[in-house]
């Protein structure tokens, strides 16, 4: 059949999965994966192949971009520490127990390239999260899982490197653990510097591109300027994609337009869901070329041998990340008391050296003389205090937030629990697999049981996951923001309106029309808007409608300096008469932009939840749309 009508089959097919997959309660990769083994082993249909490099290279770093950039930094930042013991350390112990287990149960298989299939299967799929997250367990949970998947799946390719080099040179000797370090430490370092710097270059060219169809096709090749680079310097390309992602994570929003991030979230989307779909279509298609591969090498002996060794394998796996979850959760748990105490102390600390720089604030001239200092010296030295003062308070800020945050969502064995049975294998173990050499003894017995622990872990667990969590009752996400937190939130962003433009003109009105008053220095700055082409009757009362929406969020009685109440009035329509149709919408802008700059800053203290700024995010984000988009000509 040609490449185009097996291409919209595929997509057919992935379209009817997607559609059936909320209906019968189980996630659409398992659905998929189900409907390729029942094709792939139809008579007519001849057995497929994919080179695994496309896999590796042009779909895996793709899918890692987009769920980096999804990522809230502010909690992937809290739960480093659990992302990177479970995607380093684990991995590298699950590839040496199952490659010493394999080893023992088949001596055919030396121990190097025994080492290289628990590589394969130690990463785990992302196809949990969606799982969890429609099972509505906490957001924490999610978190693990989600940086987990980001990053496992370079440490067992770098693994699996170092496997095949020790394999072609038939030597176990070659497996020592400081090559292996050296080898990922390096791989590591390269991949974090090209993506932090393509993700840095890259952030600031979408910055200046105005058209949203220009910044969406950019953004899906800045993944590709990471990866590629990184590859041919030694690095991991997957990596590098993952930090260019969070790159643009942390700094899109404060950089990017609300209009081009909109566009490419929705494309980023659609490119998502085909490439994972696609994906586990084509993993359960290449199924029946594997088993006959194998059946053919070594009959049906092998293939019982192949299902025993998968059984063994994915057992090992289940049980060896039990135990190391077990241990993590213990250390964080300490961890957390630790941090706790020591946060305490600081306080204390903060407090005495607070009164002693209040102190200082008076000028004695006998310490003066006595130190050998003027006046303004000891003043220069106060105002350094003070900054250095300043930066501690807010570190010690997001550190009380964060215990906050481990307090009120703890991970205890209830969320271990899930966090061990969501490790299920997937579609990186089959195509990890397949890069193994043609010439390498016994690989089809090393595909096929790669293939049945990726396959037999996502039916078993994938389908099992829900009534697990179900069964040992995790903290659940409440999905709401708290009146308070809404509160203060308001109050954040109301204030972070008091110094703006707008809230200088309301002051300046003074009881008369600004037109009588003339233009002050506020309206100057916005001079350049009078050039502008009026926008339509529609798109000026959208505007005002902005400009009302931001005007409800400063606080009562805020004039422009915050000190008291404006002695004008503050009604929206009478500011709307006094401005042109242009500055209303420049005013309205900037007030935008100023309450999101305060929420950027309250992301990077931790002071409230993700949940919550991505909610008063996604608010402004609206607003601004919907000023900008009614500035554009004719309503339609």
């Amino acid at each position: 059949m040609e490449p185009l009508p097996i291409f919209l089959i595929g997509m057919l097919i992935i379209v009817a999965c997607q559609f059936a997959a909320p209906r019968v309660g189980v996630a659409s990769p398992l659905i998929l994966l189900g409907v390729g083994l029942a094709i792939g082993f139809l008579p007519v249909v001849a057995p497929v192949r994919i080179d695994p490099h496309i896999v590796l290279e042009m779909v895996l770093p793709p899918l890692l971009f987009s769920a980096a950039v999804r990522m809230p930094t502010m909690d992937f930042r809290r739960e480093l520490s659990a992302v990177a013991m479970l995607a380093i350390p684990l991995v590298v112990i699950s590839a040496a127990a199952i490659g010493f287990l394999v080893n023992w149960m088949v001596p055919q298989v030396s121990l190097p390239w025994a080492i290289a299939l628990g590589a394969v299967i130690s990463p785990t799929d992302a196809v949990a999260v969606s799982i969890a997250k429609r099972s509505g367990v906490a957001h924490r949970i999610i978190t693990v899982l989600e940086g987990e998947g980001l990053f496992n799946d370079a440490t067992a390719l770098v693994l699996l490197a170092a496997a095949t080099s020790a394999g072609v040179a038939a030597s176990e000797n070659a497996l020592n653990p400081s090559a292996l370090a050296s080898a990922f430490l390096i791989a590591l370092v390269v991949a974090i510097g090209v993506g932090w710097a393509v993700g840095e270059l890259g952030v600031r060219v979408r910055a200046r591109l105005k058209d949203p169809t220009s910044d969406t096709v950019f953004s899906f090749a800045m993944l590709f300027l990471a990866s590629i680079p990184a590859e041919h310097l030694g690095g991991s390309g997957l990596v590098a994609a993952v930090v260019a992602g969070l790159v643009v994570s942390i700094r899109r929003v404060g950089l990017i337009s609300a209009n081009n991030r909109r566009f490419a979230t929705q494309n980023w989307s659609t490119v998502t869901v085909v490439l994972e779909s696609g994906v586990f279509l084509v993993m359960g298609l290449q199924a029946y070329g594997i088993v006959t591969d194998e059946a053919t090498g070594t009959g049906y002996e092998g293939l019982g041998r192949a299902a025993l060794v998968a059984v063994v394998a994915g057992g090992a796996t289940v049980a060896v990340r039990a135990g190391f979850v077990s241990a993590l959760l213990a250390w964080l748990d300490h961890r957390r008391k630790h941090s706790k105490r020591r946060h305490e102390r600081d306080e204390a600390r903060i407090g005495v050296f607070e009164e002693r720089l209040a102190d200082a604030c008076t000028v004695d001239e006998e310490v003066l003389q006595a130190r050998n200092l003027s006046e303004e010296e000891w003043r220069a030295a106060l105002n350094r205090w003070h900054r250095r003062l300043d930066r501690v308070q807010r570190r010690q800020t997001r550190r009380g937030s964060d215990l906050e945050y481990f307090a009120n969502e703890p991970l205890g064995p209830r969320e271990g629990a899930v966090v061990v049975w969501a490790g299920m294998r997937g579609a990186i173990t089959l195509a990890a697999s397949q890069t193994i050499a043609q010439d390498v003894p016994m690989r089809g017995f090393l595909l096929l049981v790669a293939l049945l622990v990726a396959a037999g872990s996502l039916i078993i667990q994938g389908l099992t996951l829900p009534a697990v969590i179900r069964l040992v009752k995790p903290q659940m996400a409440s999905g709401e923001v708290d009146d308070e937190e809404r509160r203060l939130l308001a109050q954040v962003m109301g204030s972070a309106l008091v110094d703006t433009a707008l809230a200088q003109a309301i002051q300046e009105m003074d009881g008369k029309d600004l037109a009588q008053a003339g233009l002050s220095h506020t309206l100057a700055r916005i001079e350049h808007a009078q050039g502008d082409s009026a926008p339509p009757p529609r798109a000026q009362e959208r505007a005002i409608e902005g400009l009302r929406a931001v005007l409800a969020d400063i606080p009562a009685g805020a004039g422009a300096d915050g000190a008291g109440p404006a002695d004008g009035p503050t009604d929206a329509d009478e500011v709307a008469r006094a401005f042109t149709r242009c500055q209303i919408r420049e005013l309205a802008l900037e007030a935008i932009q100023a309450q999101r700059e305060a929420l950027l800053d309250a992301r990077d203290e931790g002071v409230f939840s993700s949940v919550a700024l991505d909610g008063a995010l996604a608010r402004l984000d609206n607003e601004e749309i919907l000023l900008v988009l009614g500035s554009h000509g004719p309503e339609h």
